[in-house]
């Protein structure tokens, strides 16, 4: 009886929204659904995979046009593409549209998380985010910055022949949030919560559809020691406020620990103190490490590119006093590196795309979007659009030096709107910063062939291993 009950809850709640969606067929997006909850997931996934998601897209583009329905995930979806649905999705009213991420997401990194909340809390969380995130905030951390990509350095790099670059990458960018962030440095704790952390990782990524459930119960598992770390963190920070024994901006959980409105009653909840913690460290380490990762990819494969880099570098390095730290108005001048990066990142964003939810129904481009179903999203269909980016296959910084003749709602590595990334200066230290010391320090060579997957982030055969040896001093 108890199942007969479990599939009658489960199918009225599909057959209300077929009846819906026939009422509207006509404007409805043309395309298909698919197999009911398995549509075009196993396709969309192995193209992912396979790297071929583009390709995939575009063969949806020739059949049905630039808006078409499809199902992913078990989720009926609109794909829609170019500048203008890039503009429809990042800068619509959140009370339109609100974020879709998989129910992986949601539980493991809890319904208070940025990703997941709504106006007017979305704006609110934000805002305590951004604060503590924004440039004005983060040139006093560019030091703890140098000194952990130093220390990395000397750990990982110096004396070794060869280096498997994403997986030290993960090391790095993981040790700069953990200093940012939480505030602790090397040691028992930060590798309890390292290995945490990469467990609930997993498990994040890991979708029915996809990937087996014991991943995905273990990434539970973990994210609940990770959180509880994390919760004693901010127990133990708001103990040292109180007592006077630290500072409020010396690090993201005892700047949140310390914010207060007008009334005096804290911004946000511990739990909201929590997840978004832990979400700041998911979107810092995981796409810092991809995009440091393929920047030294691309170096290897572009001696011009890496000539200039260097160049720029090493007049800096020039400026500096034996162990003098990097500063903001080092950073600053790295124009033509940052150029680097954002041709990187245009043509190896780290996360293909995304979803939104319509909260009602909406028009767009002359279909109607049902209430409740997903859009999607991706990246690569306006980057590595011809119209907007003249030979998007061929690898061109200096299409980024007049940042005016970018077209608008074109490059979205960080997306855009309300809901853009809060750490994309962050990430711009992270980033920068490891390349002046490894440009300048080193040489390399690619041990592997140049493919790579998507499974879902971006990873290059087999991690990236190099072959490296120290640059001789000039």
């Amino acid at each position: 009886m108890n199942t007969y009950f479990t599939i009658l809850l489960f199918l009225v709640p599909i057959f209300l929204l077929l009846s819906r969606t026939r009422r509207y067929s006509k404007r409805i997006p043309p395309g298909s659904l698919g197999i009911p909850l398995i549509g075009q997931s196993l396709g969309f996934l192995r193209a992912l995979h396979n790297n071929t998601a583009e390709k995939w897209l575009e063969d949806r583009i020739r059949k049905y046009g630039p808006v078409s329905k499809l199902s992913i995930l078990g989720k009926p979806t609109v794909f829609i593409h170019g500048q203008a649905a890039n503009k429809f999705v990042f800068h619509n009213n959140s009370s339109i549209l609100a974020n879709q991420q998989p129910e992986s997401f949601a539980k493991i990194l809890g319904d208070r998380n940025l990703m997941e909340v709504s106006a007017p809390d979305h704006k609110r969380i934000r805002e305590a985010l951004v604060s503590f995130l924004k440039p004005e905030s983060l040139k006093q951390y560019i030091g703890k910055a140098d000194e952990e990509v130093r220390k990395h350095i000397e750990i990982y790099w110096k004396g070794k022949q060869t280096v498997t670059v994403l997986p030290v990458m993960k090391i790095l960018t993981f040790d700069i949030i953990c200093s940012l962030l939480f505030g602790f440095e090397q040691g028992k704790q930060r590798d309890q919560f390292l290995y945490s952390f990469q467990e609930m990782l997993n498990g994040f990524w890991a979708v029915p559809i996809n990937l087996p459930f014991t991943q995905y119960n273990r990434g539970l598992r973990e994210s609940v020691r990770a959180q509880k770390l994390v919760k004693e963190l901010v127990h133990e920070k708001r103990v040292l406020l109180e007592k006077k024994g630290a500072s409020p901006r010396q690090d993201l959980i005892t700047f949140l620990v310390s914010m207060h409105d007008e009334d005096g009653k804290p911004v946000l909840t511990d739990k909201e103190i929590v997840q978004n913690v832990v979400l700041s460290l998911l979107g810092g380490y995981e796409t810092s490490a991809t995009v440091i990762t393929f920047i030294i990819r691309q170096l290897a494969n572009e001696p011009t590119v890496c000539a200039a880099v260097l160049q720029e570098q090493q007049e800096i390095a020039k400026s500096k006093a034996s162990g003098e730290s990097l500063t903001w108005e080092d950073l600053a001048k790295m124009k033509y590196t940052w150029r680097v990066v954002m041709e990187t990142m245009r043509m190896f964003p780290p996360i293909f795309g995304g979803f939104r939810k319509a909260l009602t129904d909406i028009e767009f481009d002359g279909y109607l979007i049902p209430k409740g179903w997903q859009i999607f999203w991706a990246a690569p269909m306006t980057h590595m659009d011809s119209s907007l980016f003249p030979e998007p296959s061929k690898f061109d910084p200096n299409r980024f030096e007049k940042q005016a003749s970018v077209p608008p709602h074109s490059l979205i590595p960080f997306g855009g709107g309300p809901r853009m990334c809060p750490g994309n200066e962050l990430a711009r230290i992270e980033t920068l910063v490891a390349i002046h010391y490894l440009v300048t320090r080193y040489e390399w060579k690619l041990c592997a062939d140049n493919l790579f997957s998507r499974d879902p982030m971006l990873k290059p055969t087999q991690g990236l291993p190099i072959k490296v040896w120290p640059r001789e001093l000039a």
